[in-house]
Formats: C-alpha cells, sequence, structure tokens
C-alpha cells in the first residue's frame, strides 16, 4: 500500500513538474474550489435541513399566517434560509471562472520558457523545447479539468439548493 502511494505520489510530482510552478496555483484553486463545494453538500445535507424544520415549526406555531405581516415574516424568514444556503457559492463560481485563465497564465509562461530557450540555444535542442511546449499546455488542460469539474458539480449543488428552497416555501403555507 505505501509502495503504490509512493508511486502515485512520484507520478503527481512528475506531472506537476512538467506542467511548471503555474500547475500548483492551478491545484490550489482547484482544492480551495473543491473544500467550498464540499462544504456546501455538508450544510446542504445535514445543517439546513434541520433549520428549515425549526423556520417551518415555527410557521406553524404561529396563530396567524394571512395577515400583511404574518406574509412578510415568511418571506424574511424565506430570505434568510436563501440567503444561508446561498453563502459561498459566488466564491465557488468565481473559482470554477478563474481555472481556465490561470491555465492560459501557464501557456503563456510555458511559451515563453520555449522562446528563451529558442533565443540562446536555437531551434536546434528539441528536448529543451519540448519541456517549454509541455510546461505551456499542462496548465491549460488541468485549468480546463479543473474548470469542468466545478462546473457539473456546482450546478448540481445550484439546483439542490433551490429545490431545498421551493420545499421549505412548500412547507410553509400562506392563505
Amino acid at each position: 500500500m505505501m509502495l503504490y502511494l509512493m508511486d502515485i505520489w512520484d507520478s503527481v510530482r512528475g506531472f506537476m513538474a512538467s506542467g511548471g510552478d503555474v500547475l500548483w496555483l492551478v491545484a490550489a484553486v482547484l482544492f480551495l474550489m473543491w473544500v467550498l463545494m464540499l462544504e456546501r453538500y455538508w450544510y446542504l445535507n445535514w445543517i439546513s435541513p434541520k433549520q428549515h424544520q425549526a423556520i417551518v415549526t415555527a410557521w406553524d406555531a404561529r396563530e396567524e399566517t394571512t395577515s400583511w405581516y404574518a406574509h412578510r415574516i415568511r418571506e424574511a424568514w424565506l430570505s434568510q434560509a436563501k440567503q444561508d444556503l446561498n453563502a459561498r457559492m459566488l466564491i465557488i463560481k468565481t473559482l470554477v471562472a478563474i481555472c481556465p485563465m490561470i491555465g492560459l497564465l501557464g501557456t503563456v509562461t510555458g511559451m515563453i520558457s520555449v522562446f528563451d530557450v529558442m533565443a540562446v540555444q536555437g531551434t536546434s535542442n528539441a528536448r529543451l523545447m519540448a519541456a517549454g511546449i509541455s510546461m505551456a499546455t499542462m496548465p491549460t488542460m488541468a485549468g480546463m479539468v479543473a474548470a469542468l469539474s466545478g462546473v457539473f458539480f456546482s450546478t448540481r449543488l445550484d439546483a439542490k439548493m433551490k429545490i431545498s428552497l421551493e420545499k421549505l416555501k412548500d412547507s410553509m403555507p400562506h392563505h
């Protein structure tokens, strides 16, 4: 098992080395994005149902639910629940959008290293040029893959949050 983990680590390290320092930035953004998304999934599945149940219980405990004041209270509770659900979603969507841009930064820095090699060595050193081209393409690919995973899961998360909010609205009838 330990040998297997060491092989994986060597593969990751080799991939990161071939893509340059920008890949570490892509990895950091990807890690932060996934930590925030997992926190939102955790909130949605374990914390928010309890909070929504408390809101419904408080609404059902009200003697009067038809007046203008009751409707404003309901709207305020629903608005607070929506705000709590959507916390950090803007950051997640921003991180998803940044991933391809960081990948393009890697492309630019990789191409600069290719041109540096060409300026110093000429076009005869294919191995050094290949390393620069690898450094140019790896971050782009990694940024796109990171963005795709983020788009898919953040969209699902958004949909689940909307469904949760609609269920809460339906649980608080106003006459």
